[in-house]
């Protein structure tokens, strides 16, 4: 990428910064008017902008990033509102419109395995994208695949060809692995010990939408109908258009672009040393107290001089993958957070996947199931504040821990429920809070143990682990129940959050 200009992509606030441009109307300091290009500069708007941009690139200081940081936040949120509808909308039809068109019950639960399976195949691709242009293309390109699988399902759903239907929930993975990678951005330019609180922020920002899109199954039957489509399928219409309303977000007000200002800064302000001081690098917790690691070591910033802090790599993003997956292995914490965020997942995704089968079975309606999604969704998403507060104050080992103790809880209400509509809803909600926990706390434990120059590669390795595993168990959820029932189901994932206490118990993780 050449020049500074195109390293933020716009100025921090939307606008012009103070005093970026000189003096307001075109004027000289002495109050005069500006004369010849400068003149002309100040009054032209778009040079205007270009003279913010460049200033940005070239000193973005800590008054700059931290008003990117808040408008970056914003946007992530605004988007994360409008593409939740796409996603839930989709949670508690998706399966149904695959049981219709298939007459399986076990491929039904193929419908969440498809999507968990494209994020997991596009994850590191758009990680890859983001490091190179910046996270608007990044995120963009999620969102805009994620419109073009909810319209190749749209297509396909009439004639009734499944195939072309597991295609489009294919594609439609890349707004999961989109909506996955939101957070990672807000925590791009994010302070220490507030990373976690930012982190939850974008994740919470996911709740109206998810909660109000499985409710659309009712609303999307006089849909479907009208289109001459199956019932199940109205939901997929709304997808489209949240999809590409998030993509337009994301593309014409995410700037500066968060990843871009981090490599600016990185290249611009050098501390002594040798350090540039880029955002994330681990801090103490707040009150004095020990790293929030439980006493993991600091990760440290990138420098200056160092290729690989930014998004204009100096090796094959394969090689930087391979260097980042090393440091990983070598890093207790990071273990710990990659496997709280992966096994949470899959514990996550098995059961929801089979519950609106299950909940079908017992004589529950589309309403039902949408209800009990959408609690389920709450659970997720609507105390991701809290969860990140929490883990800003008490540590992030200790939240995960609390979290894999709400997953066996959910695990036991769930697959004791039977046909006890409100008991499989408390179950789904609990299920949903522990994947919070893990999520929030495992991420930005991740984060904050990985050095600044690995975060990319390893974000995108960790979603697209996170899905592959999703996917696996969402595959064999169906099969599973055939065989022990949804009760058995909920028994066999519990099995998963053992790893996990183990790990975040372990010595050198907290060493």
């Amino acid at each position: 990428m050449s020049g500074t200009a195109q390293a933020c992509n716009g100025p921090a606030d939307g606008g012009d910064p103070a005093g970026s441009e000189g003096p307001a109307g075109g004027r000289t300091p002495d109050g005069g008017p500006a004369h010849g290009a400068q003149g002309a500069a100040a009054q032209d708007p778009t040079a205007q902008h270009a003279m913010a941009r460049t200033r940005i690139a070239q000193d973005p200081d800590a008054a700059t990033v931290a008003a990117a940081q808040r408008r970056t936040v914003r946007v992530l949120m605004s988007a994360q509102v409008v593409s939740g509808i796409g996603m839930g909308s989709m949670l508690s039809s998706g399966s149904l419109l695959v049981g219709r068109l298939t007459g399986s019950e076990a491929a039904a639960g193929l419908a969440t395995t498809f999507i968990t399976l494209g994020a997991a195949l596009l994850g590191i691709p758009l990680a890859a994208l983001s490091r190179s242009r910046g996270r608007r293309a990044g995120l963009g390109a999620g969102w805009l695949l994620g419109a073009a699988g909810s319209l190749l399902v749209l297509v396909a759903a009439r004639p009734g060809w499944s195939a072309l239907v597991f295609a489009g929930m294919l594609l439609i993975g890349s707004a999961t692995a989109a909506n996955l990678q939101s957070r990672y951005a807000a925590a791009d330019l994010a302070e220490d010990a507030h990373r976690a609180r930012a982190l939850s922020l974008v994740v919470w920002a996911t709740t109206a939408g998810s909660v109000i899109g499985p409710n659309l199954s009712g609303p999307g039957e006089p849909v479907a109908r009208a289109l001459g489509l199956p019932e199940e399928a109205g939901t997929f219409v709304f997808s489209v258009g949240a999809f590409l309303i998030g993509w337009l977000l994301i593309w014409a007000l995410l700037r500066p672009d968060p990843l871009l200002l981090v490599a600016a800064r990185a290249r611009a302000t050098v501390a002594p040393g040798g350090a540039a001081p880029v955002p994330g690098g681990a801090a103490p917790a707040p009150g004095g107290t020990a790293p929030a690691l439980g006493g993991t070591a600091p990760a440290p910033g990138p420098t200056a001089a160092t290729p690989s802090a930014g998004p204009e790599p100096a090796a094959p993003f394969t090689a930087r993958l391979t260097a980042a997956l090393r440091h990983v292995r070598a890093a207790p914490a990071a273990r710990l957070g990659l496997a709280a965020v992966v096994l949470g997942h899959v514990v996550m995704v098995s059961v929801m996947t089979m519950t609106p089968i299950h909940l079908a079975h017992h004589g529950a309606g589309l309403s039902v199931v949408g209800f009990t999604i959408s609690l389920h969704i709450a659970g997720m998403y609507a105390l991701s504040p809290l969860v990140g507060w929490l883990a800003d104050r008490i540590g992030r080992i200790r939240v995960i821990l609390i979290g894999q103790a709400v997953l066996l809880c959910a695990a036991a209400v769930a697959g004791t429920a039977g046909g006890t509509q409100w008991a499989t809803a408390t179950g789904l909600f609990l299920l949903g809070l522990g994947w919070s926990c893990a999520t929030v706390a495992g991420s930005t434990l991740l984060t904050e143990s990985t050095e600044a120059a690995h975060r990319s590669e390893v974000q995108g390795f960790s979603d697209t682990l996170m899905n592959l595993a999703g996917a696996g168990g969402g595959a064999l959820a169906g099969g599973i129940v055939a065989l022990i029932g949804y009760g058995g189901l909920n028994a066999a994932v519990a099995l998963l959050i053992l790893p996990v206490v183990v790990l975040a118990l372990a010595p050198r993780t907290r060493d």
